[in-house]
């Protein structure tokens, strides 16, 4: 179930790193960007609920869904009360697990759109569909996450390492000249063709897409 969650999620364009303990998931929630945590409630010690419960308590706030094999009504409670946001019963369809995730991506911290915009710029998450000037724009997976990371940080300047956190997995060993070679790509494809430059370069900082 994890490598296929791993296959099916990896092709939708996030960057996945997968553990399979308990205690592998506290560290992993601890030391990597994470943006959400796909946690099945019958991993080995500690369980699921009681990894939610830890994550709760250590103030770690990104979005949790919970996956199980039980579909009582009594687990379905023990999961919410743990601090999950939402839980899928399996078996699922891939479909409602990533609406789903989308779903609680849009509302962490705060109520996120359905659609993200930056001037004429507009990146529809569900729908995998990028427009500028009402031009639809092919990107590849990678090139999405990419653009999806700065338009839902909009005039904030990202180094290469937070790129990397959230675009590739934190096992990637590769070089960080990678992130150059994808800004590269992304500004052939949202900017050039428009005679623009929104996607900056801060010497010594990283890269910053301009809000407008």
């Amino acid at each position: 179930m994890a490598s296929l969650l791993r296959r099916g999620l990896q092709h939708e364009g996030y960057a996945v790193d997968v553990v399979g303990t308990g205690q592998d998931a506290l560290w992993a929630a601890e030391e990597l960007a994470l943006d959400a945590v796909v946690l099945d409630t019958m991993i080995p010690d500690p369980d699921g609920f009681e990894v939610c419960r830890r994550l709760r308590k250590a103030g770690r706030w990104m979005p949790v869904l919970m996956l199980t094999a039980r579909d009582a009504v009594s687990d379905r409670v023990a999961g919410l009360d743990a601090g999950a946001d939402d839980y899928l019963v399996k078996p699922f369809a891939f479909d409602e697990l990533f609406a789903r995730l989308r779903a609680l991506l849009r509302r962490d911290p705060v109520e996120r759109p359905p659609v993200l915009t930056a001037g004429d710029l507009r990146l529809d998450p569900a729908q995998k569909v990028v427009t500028r000037c009402d031009i639809e724009i092919e990107l590849s997976p990678k090139e999405f996450a990419l653009l999806e990371l700065f338009l839902r940080h909009p005039g904030e300047v990202l180094s290469r390492s937070q790129i990397l956190d959230h675009v590739w997995d934190f096992a990637y060993d590769g070089g960080s000249n990678v992130v150059d070679v994808y800004i590269r790509y992304l500004r052939q494809k949202i900017d050039r063709p428009f005679d623009r430059s929104d996607l900056e370069t801060v010497r010594g900082h990283g890269y910053r897409l301009r809000p407008s």
